[in-house]
């Protein structure tokens, strides 16, 4: 996992390489877009939808589950993003498309998906496998913009705040690797609750299911503002066993950070260890790699704190197994 985490730049890198190769057909009109993932194969959905919110033409929809909206029809783009190429819930998703002639295009290393994908002649990306899944996400996240700049749905101003998020992961590395060390000594022990602002919670998400697979811990993530209307009433029950994260930015829109700081606040009255993790770059895309690396490096980092192995999740192995067999 270190190696994996450590070469997370240059797997952006061929990632960069892999969707400027890539032959996509495009589509004549697209009215709205559903991409379906989940786990590692699916948390890229959440942060590029995120991402291209302000600049996307039409609305983009993340699935988690076996199902698609029943507003899919021809003029949906849908994009199935499997790793391995075999993960059952997308691969209802990708036969239920199939039945509504939507247009599809499949990310993966292989796998049920890519047999799919050749027999129906559908657009198809394949990238490199035989990794976690959840350690690939430069792979998927990357040729995610590339399926939409393809459709038209996005602008090529991506191409170049990727390069530059891959400068910048570079040149920060050790800065990087310092931050995330001093983070995780804050986390052992305790009870992670991570707040990012709306347009970070796909960050936030991500954060959270690493130090889930990673770290093996539980932990929670909530989003400002919503958090002000419900989980801020919730701590008068908080106790010193937990550590918060906010993931912030200087760009935030001013009314979330007064939220943030009125927040920090109520919450000092219950807990002592709050952190604030501040993102560097310029463009959104820059700051959410920077963010990604940074609680990567953390989860890795905890993990050795608590002496567990980082890569192994025989839970999840244990869960498929089983419904293998129903």
């Amino acid at each position: 996992m270190k190696y994996l985490i450590e070469n997370f730049p240059g797997q952006l890198k061929e990632a960069f390489r892999i969707g400027e190769q890539a032959k996509l057909s495009g589509a004549k009109k697209i009215s709205n877009v559903f991409i379906s993932g989940l786990g590692g194969s699916g948390i890229g959905g959440t942060i590029v939808s995120e991402l291209v919110a302000m600049e996307a033409t039409v609305p983009i929809i993340v699935g988690k589950g076996y199902f698609i909206p029943k507003f899919v029809d021809k003029n949906t783009l849908i994009i199935i993003s499997s790793y391995s190429g075999n993960t059952e819930e997308t691969l209802n998703c990708l036969n239920l498309a199939l039945k509504r002639k939507a247009k599809i295009v499949c990310i993966t290393s292989g796998g049920k998906a890519a047999e799919i994908a050749k027999k129906k002649k559908l657009d198809v990306i394949l990238i490199p496998g035989g990794n976690p899944p959840r350690a690939c996400l430069g792979y998927s996240l990357t040729q995610l913009f590339f399926i939409l700049f393809a459709n038209k749905i996005i602008g090529n101003r991506f191409k170049q705040q990727l390069r530059s998020a891959v400068e910048l992961i570079e040149t920060e590395k050790q800065n990087i690797v310092y931050e995330a060390k001093t983070i995780a000594e804050k986390l052992h022990g305790e009870t992670p609750i991570i707040y990012a602002t709306t347009y970070f919670e796909g960050v936030a998400i991500r954060f959270r299911q690493q130090l889930n697979e990673n770290a093996k811990v539980l932990c929670s993530h909530h989003v400002i503002p919503e958090m002000n209307h419900n989980e801020l009433v919730g701590w008068p029950s908080g106790t010193e066993k937990v550590a918060v994260i906010f993931l912030r930015d200087q760009d935030e829109y001013e009314r979330n950070n007064s939220r943030i700081e009125i927040s920090k606040e109520v919450i000092k009255k219950y807990t002592p260890n709050i952190t604030e993790v501040w993102s560097k770059g310029r463009s959104q895309i820059e700051k959410a790699i920077y963010f990604i690396h940074l609680v990567d490096w953390v989860s890795l980092f905890l993990s050795e704190l608590r002496g567990v192995d980082a890569v192994e999740v025989k839970v999840i192995d244990h869960l498929k197994g089983a419904l293998s067999r129903i």
